[in-house]
């Protein structure tokens, strides 16, 4: 039995003196510091590689920090770059306190802290504790049915009347998100384990208080490196449902398993505690949980600082507007832009007097923005591009740039399954054809929703393999990277690059955009996307042409312009009564 959170006291041994890597940390890292903040997400495999292997590495990204620095960002996020077996790109640890050879090493990754924070960028590491890789000591120690962390993880008997290890004999019949089966048949223990990922990424059950506080004593051991917080990869799935944590299986009903498991009825203690053993809020450290699933009133409860659990989450509902209702995201659907500006202000408002949002629309597991919300065409790349950052950037919240982004990256041309890497695509496509859809249809929906696209090379110039590598790259470059690279919009004062260097030094200078409140206007426009943003007697006003067709201006349905002072535009030749395609403003009223 295990003990009750009322009865089990984390008892948490801090050293007398954090390193001097991490005071000097601290000490920048003042209250709410993470408000006016930009955070820049790298992949590292894709971001720069240093030694001609085909893969990015941690040196690569010490490399190209001017660059950023340039850009004006003020966070990176590091997705996980630890030791690893690389079934899901890096998201199945197999040691958390050491870094994979592919990226560098321990001591790479510190230089690369130190010179970050000497530029002014502070650094978040991948936090993956929903799960390990099934390659983790944890793990294989768990394999023996004797051992103390058998109950580290999940084991189920075969189903009642069946033959263990047989099609048929899993536990319950829920599917993982990269497999056929939630449940892998282990041999030497003659029972199964969950992973609601993959085989390769067992689940973690942190009902048992020592995977607490085993995680929590990693997580305290990177804070004593310097670190600045944490981006907690579907965090809202480590309290499981009732049915698993008192021995049995999980309930009926549906085919995943993950909407049956998010957001279980001890998350909000499990991230309490999480948040004082760690000194989460003690450090002022940025905290971000990804969490699909999640609603409104969960991520208000959980962004709450009353309630000290995280900083920030990663909502998951405007990435799934475009998908078939009752579908997946294979299933491809329309999205008007009434659909999306609406979601977005229900978590504005949700959100605006308790809790703070994060703002994405890219990241590694989506295709590009320009090419999903945008036009990636080449008339209205660019444009479409800068005027989806106004948006993104002027919402209330913490904004994410994806690498890439901030010069328009788009997605790439594939075409047959073996242009593809993801574990995801791959196993969507075998699973679909098996089902007897079309693979016509199947290609269609990948070409769409892959998240391979996120995960070409990062295109920085116009020589050999964009000058990501000297080698051959690991995945194929896009081939538009002589026409889309960082060095090319480096030198464009019209550039992409230049316009989000913009939209960071607004966040940076102007309150406003840090702490207005929203009020989303036009909300049935087909093509505006409207809104102010005020803080007592200070008002902005953000318009938007998201189309590529001009669109006359909504006269009488806007606030007033007279004596308005334009802030930042797409456009140089803007005119009157009008706003061209892909056209956006933004104005400080009288």
């Amino acid at each position: 039995m295990y003990r009750t959170a009322e009865t089990y006291t984390v008892v948490v041994v801090m050293s007398a003196a954090l390193t001097s890597a991490a005071a000097a940390a601290a000490d920048q890292r003042p209250d709410g510091w993470w408000k006016s903040a930009v955070v820049y997400q790298i992949y590292p495999r894709s971001f720069q590689d240093s030694n001609g292997d085909g893969l990015g590495d941690i040196p690569g990204i010490t490399s190209r920090l001017d660059y950023l620095a340039e850009l004006g960002v003020d966070v990176i996020w590091l997705s996980p770059v630890y030791r690893s077996p690389q079934v899901d790109n890096g998201y199945d640890i197999s040691d958390y306190r050491d870094i994979d050879p592919l990226f560098g090493t321990l001591e790479d990754l510190d230089t690369l802290i130190a010179q970050a924070h000497e530029r002014g960028v502070k650094l978040v590491m991948d936090l993956v504790v929903n799960h390990t890789s099934d390659q983790h000591a944890w793990f294989t120690e768990s394999r023996d049915p004797a051992s103390a962390k058998r109950d580290w993880y999940f084991w189920r008997p075969a189903r009642p009347g069946t033959v263990p290890g047989t099609p048929g004999a899993e536990p319950d019949g829920s599917i993982a998100a990269f497999a056929p089966s939630a449940w892998t048949f282990d041999p030497a223990s003659g029972q199964y384990y969950l992973g609601i990922f993959s085989p390769g990424q067992p689940d973690l059950n942190w009902e048992n208080p020592d995977v607490r506080e085993a995680v929590y004593a990693m997580m305290r051991w990177w804070v004593a490196r310097g670190i600045d917080g944490f981006r907690m990869d579907v965090i809202n799935l480590i309290s499981k449902p009732e049915e698993l944590t008192s021995g049995a299986v999980l309930p009926p009903g549906g085919e995943s398993s993950l909407g049956r498991i998010a957001n279980g009825r001890r998350l909000h203690e499990f991230l309490a505690e999480m948040n004082r053993a760690v000194g989460l809020d003690e450090h002022r450290l940025l905290t971000v949980g990804e969490m699909p699933g999640a609603t409104v009133e969960v991520a208000r409860a959980v962004t709450d600082p009353a309630r000290g659990e995280l900083t920030m989450v990663f909502t998951f509902e405007h990435m799934n507007l475009d998908q078939a209702p009752g579908g997946d995201k294979w299933d491809l659907a329309g999205l008007s832009l009434p659909r999306l500006k609406g979601n977005l202000a229900a978590w504005q408002d949700g959100l605006a007097d308790a809790g703070w949002n994060s703002l994405y629309l890219d990241n590694h597991d989506q295709p590009r923005a320009v090419s999903r919300f945008g036009d990636d065409s080449p008339p209205h790349r660019v444009n479409s591009a800068k005027t989806l950052g106004t948006v993104l950037h002027l919402h209330k919240g913490t904004p994410y740039v994806y690498q890439g982004e901030e010069f328009g990256m788009t997605n790439a041309p594939f075409g047959a399954i073996g242009d593809y890497r993801d574990v995801e695509s791959l196993n969507y496509h075998a699973l679909a054809l098996a089902g007897g859809r079309p693979e016509a249809d199947v290609l269609r929906s990948l070409v769409a929703k892959s998240r391979d696209h996120a995960r070409t090379p990062v295109q920085w110039d116009a020589t050999d393999n964009a000058g990501f590598t000297t080698g051959t790259p690991w995945f194929a470059v896009n081939p538009n990277y002589a026409a889309i690279n960082a060095e090319q919009a480096r030198r464009d004062p019209g550039s992409v690059f230049a316009h989000v260097q913009k939209l960071i030094a607004l966040r940076h200078a102007d309150e406003t955009v840090r702490e207005g409140r929203f009020a989303l206007l036009l909300p049935d426009h087909e093509q505006i996307w409207a809104f102010t943003r005020t803080r007592g007697d200070d008002r902005l006003l953000v318009v938007a042409n998201c189309s590529s067709l001009p669109c006359a201006w909504p006269v009488g349905q806007l606030p007033d312009l007279t004596d308005a002072e334009l802030l930042l535009g797409t456009h140089a030749d803007a005119r009157d009564g009008e706003l061209a395609p892909w056209e956006s403003r933004i104005l400080r009223l009288a």
